[in-house]
């Protein structure tokens, strides 16, 4: 039975009105989304290199993003994973999971080429779970057993143990990581991955991560339990509220079952007038697409998902889960004292909310701190049904890549199906993904064992030797998929409602990004290539879809992969888990990932 035993409390974003002072020693609340927030630098002290940078002479315009220095600097960080209560929309309390008491979670910071170490320890109790964390976007150049996902590249983490995971920042710009064990990551275990890197842009200030998520009051494994249930009545779930930087008061007059609400703040920030600044979207969210905007202003997006981009204006940002967006924000001096942030869950065709917008209050100059805003949002975004991203063409790479021809073209569909059983599952060709937690695909492929016909559904496609891999995806059902690629990112070629006829969008120079919205009944075509060996996960990432299993893995150069020499510790990782679920019960009732 799942209970709460030895949990640190950590109320989230109650204002002092109304709650408890919490013991300081048991829960460092973030100071994200509060006055305290520290803007971040233009990069981290560590004995530049010439050029007066650490990284040299690299600029965002002679020099490929994925072409990292070597700093010879490692960042260290160590994380304890445990239960916690929250409340960060001021509901009653419940349990989530947390990194040292804290949600979100501590920010990463590194330099362009920097080593980023971080030791694990797993302290989840009442009831064990195991863990693991990905590192959303980081290519794994090199060391694709710290990739973070169970299964594939590791296994799980087993309760008390610890793991250090450690990989360059390859690439610069705006990430986030989360777990990657079951649906972990919806209970609060993410938080935001900066890396300083050169700037193709002028800003003033960076303000830092702009954390974008749905939440919801149901504890996360109980949503997965409904997920997973034959009781159609239980599928739907939508979520509760939307936070920015994980605050934002619940609508209490949503709540019909009499429970009381507490008070909770709005994120805050404080702007002057006439300075331009950077604002790192991330949507950390479990399932809901968000539509970021700042009333009455036009932002310039310049990065998306660690890919800067030729600048361009918008009034409306959107962002599917996964998806990170940096902008620029100018506010104006027009007599207004504050200014709303919003970011707005799509509607009723790509995810459901109870309370679908998220508000922030921005301060302008010298306004007092409890200045409320009374300025009037954009014009919501037309919901017709087709969850997409923002057009192809705007999305223009800063540094320019000429698209290669494919070595092979290979074709996906996407179903949804209800099995013998009576449960939902997502499937790709034919197959919904199961983890086995036991043996990770990696570690066997390290072995010369490639391939699985005793185990189909582990949904493993070899690629073998080919360079350029072209994938042609066909969602033949009514959801929309952010399909998120590991340890590369994708040239988008095609983005839309009909077959795809052969026209590439932008072929000189087409959009990259790692995480791309998949339409409901739509295409998309996408390529990457095959330049890191390894057992790459490719999956929607809405958790529910993934747990229901819409995944699929792609090897690259198995031959490359047995040559690895992998470390030691990734066997005793596996030893350790092992002699935890030899003895324990694992509650894998989803995909596992």
């Amino acid at each position: 039975m799942r209970g709460l035993i030895n949990l640190v409390t950590c109320a989230v974003g109650l204002s002092v009105v109304g709650a408890t002072r919490l013991d300081a020693v048991k829960c460092r609340v973030s100071n994200l989304g509060t006055l305290e927030a520290k803007s971040l630098p233009k990069f981290l002290d560590n004995n530049p290199l010439p050029n007066g940078y650490p990284w040299g002479t690299k600029t965002a315009a002679n020099t490929n993003p994925k072409d990292a220095p070597n700093t010879g600097i490692t960042r260290h960080y160590d994380f304890t994973i445990s239960r916690g209560e929250l409340a960060p929309d001021g509901y009653l309390k419940k349990s989530g999971i947390l990194i040292n008491g804290q949600f979100p979670g501590p920010l990463i910071e590194a330099n362009w080429g920097d080593m980023i170490e971080v030791k694990v320890t797993n302290n989840i109790t009442g009831p064990e779970e195991g863990t693991s964390l990905h590192w959303h976007g980081m290519l794994q150049q090199g060391t694709p057993w710290y990739d973070g996902v169970p299964s594939v590249s590791q296994c799980p983490i087993a309760p008390e143990g610890s793991f250090t995971y450690r990989f360059q920042a390859g690439v610069y710009g705006t990430s986030w990581y989360h777990s990657h064990y079951s649906a972990q990551a919806a209970g609060g275990l993410f938080g935001a991955i900066v890396v300083y890197g050169p700037s193709h842009v002028s800003y003033d200030v960076d303000v830092g991560p702009v954390l974008l998520t749905d939440w919801f009051h149901k504890d996360y494994f109980d949503i997965v339990k409904n997920i997973m249930s034959t009781n159609q009545t239980l599928w739907a779930n939508p979520s509760d509220n939307t936070l920015i930087n994980g605050r934002m008061p619940y609508n209490c007059s949503l709540v019909h079952d009499g429970t009381p609400c507490g008070n909770a703040s709005y994120s805050q920030f404080r702007f002057q007038t006439g300075k331009t600044y950077r604002l790192r979207l991330i949507n950390g969210g479990a399932a809901g697409m968000e539509y970021f905007s700042i009333d009455g202003h036009q932002l310039t997006i310049t990065s998306i998902d660690l890919v800067d981009i030729v600048p361009y204006n918008t009034t409306l940002v959107t962002l599917g889960v996964g998806q990170r967006t940096d902008v620029l924000f100018t506010p104006k001096a027009n007599g207004t004292q504050a200014i709303w942030m919003r970011t707005l869950q799509s509607g009723k065709y790509c995810q459901r909310a109870a309370n679908p917008e998220g508000r922030a209050v921005i301060l302008l100059d010298n306004a007092p701190d409890t200045a409320i805003p009374t300025t009037t949002a954009w014009p919501p975004p037309v919901d017709d049904g087709t969850c997409k991203n923002e057009p192809l063409q705007n999305s223009v790479p800063y540094y320019a890549e000429t698209l290669p021809e494919p070595s092979i073209t290979y074709n996906i569909v996407i179903n949804s199906i209800i099995n013998a059983t009576g449960h939902q599952l997502y499937t790709m060709n034919g197959y919904a993904f199961q983890a086995d937690y036991n043996d990770p695909l990696l570690l066997l492929a390290n072995e010369k064992n490639y391939t699985y016909p005793y185990n189909p559904e582990w949904n493993v496609i070899n690629f073998g030797q080919n360079s350029s891999i072209r994938i042609v995806i066909w969602n033949n059902n009514t959801g929309p998929h952010p399909m998120h690629i590991h340890g590369h990112d994708m040239y988008v070629l095609y983005d839309g409602n009909d077959t795809w006829n052969g026209t590439i969008v932008n072929p000189q120079n087409p959009q990259r990004r790692d995480t791309h919205n998949l339409r409901p009944h739509g295409w998309m075509v996408m390529q990457y290539n095959a330049d890191n060996p390894g057992v790459w996960p490719f999956h929607c990432h809405i958790a529910w879809h993934l747990s229901m299993g819409l995944y699929v893995n792609l090897m690259e150069r198995p031959d490359e992969i047995s040559q690895y020499q992998i470390p030691m510790i990734m066997k005793q990782t596996c030893d350790n888990w092992q002699q935890y679920s030899s003895t324990n019960v694992v509650e894998q009732i989803d995909s596992g990932v």
